[in-house]
């Protein structure tokens, strides 16, 4: 606020009588132009008028600049005449994307000569000529991560030619976060916009390291086709938000959401963020990049996990618990290494070598390792394995959409049903697979209803939240399994029919790869139920959850057995099949049957044909 008033008495003392003032109806029209729109972060609503996404007053020349276009524009166009004098301070300097589309628009030929030396450094270091969309891919077991992220790299003239994308320069969006919240805290927080949002300009080589290497995660390069002018135009903009706050939310004001409106300063004719009303997941972002013509090349960075997987892939189960041993001490001239050819020695150390790297990661530097290290590279380069090939998974943004709408007809013992269900987002299991890990799955705000004969209606579920990372374990690599999921649920109740409980589960395990495409998996689990026909608030349960994931023709089978056995002497299980059928990439068709027990009633049956429709 002090900063806005220190423009607004400079502007007052200054001789501003070169400005010049267009008419009421030219200042209506240019504050309405997309351009104005989308350099102020401007959008209109019905119920409450314009506003700007920007939650920063320092961003603003006019007192209501934030919800008045027009005045923003005006108190703009008046501060560009202000007096040189004011140097780094002055509007030119502070707005340069403003002062550029003013200059160019109103044919500003008089405006004052000022020198902008902080700008000028710091735009002569980024030397932007052309945009690169990067998305690093999901990594279930880091919770923050599990909907993948995006970034825009910002290349040099002769980045492309000159392989040297490592020295650009990153575009990230992201919350602000002092201190060290809690999981829970964090999450609550991140729903509730209750960080502030941040634009910041780091090393891509920086940011490389970061998801790569200490998060694990897969790396996707889109080539964007913007001119070098568009390129220019959008830098400009990013030093005009710099320590600028926005509310962040992690579903709709977020990484994605804000670059889709950078790329909109970009090219002004772009309707990126209209798309997306009620959430920006990072991958439908991405495909709306895509559909717009924006993308003209694709590359694909593997984690350092997937390199080390890809390289373990060929060798024996001998040779690696062989190359476990290497990396953990033994020596690279270890007994049981010299009787294997030549060519497989190379394989085991360099896999003894990734695999040092990749335990390594985030640990502080320790001597003894390093030398390890450094005796295994000269091994590796007195015997080098063959260049590394790692198979790309599919594209990401060719999985099916987040929104799913659902339709099932079924049965529950002898009554029959319909079903319909709305999931806000993303993936289970026996989704569509293409573009997703096999034994992840991320479920927020489902909602089913059933329609019994005779018209009876039911909530069904109310899911806030599932998600399951069933990520395998093998002689090299042991990552736990687990899952968390709450809401609202129907189960067996005392008088035959189901009853509606509130409840919060837990579990942590292992999943292990039985054969290509056939993954295993068991968990011990928890869950905490209020239940009105517990005589208890909340009664607590301990129990398991094992079972088979398929991958195969027709899609995903799961077949799955869990129980739970409550503290109050209640004991419930249940077995289940599942196979989707996957017709299109936008349509599933499900068959479930299951079975559920309880003490306290007879086992019930059910089995139900679903349609499913995936939209965003």
């Amino acid at each position: 606020m002090l900063t806005r008033f220190l423009w607004l008495a400079l502007l007052a003392c200054a001789s501003l009588n070169a400005a010049p003032s267009p008419t009421s109806a030219t200042l209506q029209r240019l504050a309405q132009d997309p351009r104005w729109i989308a350099l102020g972060h401007y959008e209109y609503k019905a119920l409450r008028g314009w506003h700007s996404y920007v939650d920063d007053s320092r961003f603003f020349l006019a007192a209501d600049g934030r919800y008045n276009p027009e005045r923003e524009l005006a108190a703009t166009l008046q501060a560009l005449y202000a007096p040189a004098s004011l140097g780094d301070r002055h509007a030119q300097c502070v707005f340069p994307a403003r002062t550029r589309w003013l200059r160019d628009t109103l044919g500003l030929t008089d405006l004052p000569s000022v020198r902008c030396p902080e700008f000028q450094r710091w735009y002569g270091d980024i030397a932007p000529h052309s945009a690169v969309l990067v998305f690093p891919a999901a990594y279930l077991n880091s919770p923050s991560s599990m909907f993948g992220h995006t970034l825009l790299r910002i290349d040099q003239a002769d980045t492309r030619a000159d392989q040297t994308a490592l020295l650009s320069y990153a575009i990230n969006f992201g919350a602000y976060v002092e201190g060290s919240d809690n999981s829970m805290l964090y999450a609550w927080k991140g729903l509730a916009g209750g960080y502030p949002g941040l634009f910041s300009l780091v090393p891509y080589q920086q940011k490389l390291a970061e998801y790569r290497s200490l998060e694990n995660r897969d790396l996707w390069e889109y080539q964007l086709n913007l001119s070098p002018e568009e390129t220019g135009r959008l830098v400009e903009h990013v030093w005009e938000l710099q320590q600028i706050r926005f509310d962040y939310y992690f579903f709709d004001e977020n990484c994605s959401y804000r670059l889709l409106e950078l790329l909109q300063v970009a090219r002004p004719s772009l309707r990126l963020t209209e798309q997306f009303p009620l959430a920006a997941i990072p991958t439908d972002t991405v495909k709306a990049v895509k559909a717009a013509g924006l993308v003209s090349q694709t590359d694909y960075r593997p984690s350092r996990e997937r390199e080390l997987q890809a390289r373990a892939e060929p060798l024996s189960s001998h040779e690696r618990q062989l190359a476990q041993r290497i990396a953990k001490g033994a020596s690279a001239a270890a007994p049981d290494l010299q009787p294997l050819p030549q060519a497989r020695q190379a394989l085991v150390l360099d896999t003894a070598y990734r695999l040092q790297r990749y335990e390594a990661t985030g640990e502080p530097r320790d001597a003894e390792r390093s030398q390890r290290s450094f005796a295994l590279l000269q091994a590796i380069n007195r015997n080098p394995p063959p260049p590394l090939q790692v198979q790309r998974p599919g594209l990401p943004e060719e999985g099916h959409p987040s929104r799913t709408w659902e339709l099932g007809l079924g049965t529950r013992d002898d009554r029959a049903f319909a079903e319909y269900g709305l999931r806000m987002a993303y993936h289970d299991l026996n989704d569509n697979a293409y573009g997703f890990p096999l034994g992840a799955q991320i479920e927020l705000g489902g909602l089913k209803l059933r329609q019994y004969e005779r018209g009876e209606w039911q909530l069904q579920q109310l899911n806030l939240a599932t998600i399951r990372s069933l990520s395998p374990r093998s002689t090299l690599l042991k990552p736990w399994s687990w899952q968390v999921t709450g809401g609202l649920e129907r189960v067996p109740g005392r008088h035959g029919d189901s009853v509606l409980v509130t409840h919060l589960n837990g579990g942590v395990g292992g999943s292990w790869d039985l054969a290509p495409g056939l993954l295993g998996f068991a968990l011990a689990t928890a869950r905490v139920e209020h239940n009105n026909e517990f005589a208890a608030f909340a009664v607590p349960a301990a129990g398991m959850d094992t079972g088979l994931l398929w991958r195969n023709r027709l899609g995903n089978l799961r077949l799955e057995a869990s129980g739970d056995y409550f503290s109050n002497g209640e004991v419930r299980r249940q077995l289940s099949l599942n196979q989707q059928w996957e017709v299109t990439p936008t349509l599933g068709l499900r068959l479930s049957a299951q079975r559920a027990f309880s003490h306290v009633s007879s086992p019930v049956n059910e089995v139900m044909l679903e349609v499913k429709w995936y939209h965003y």
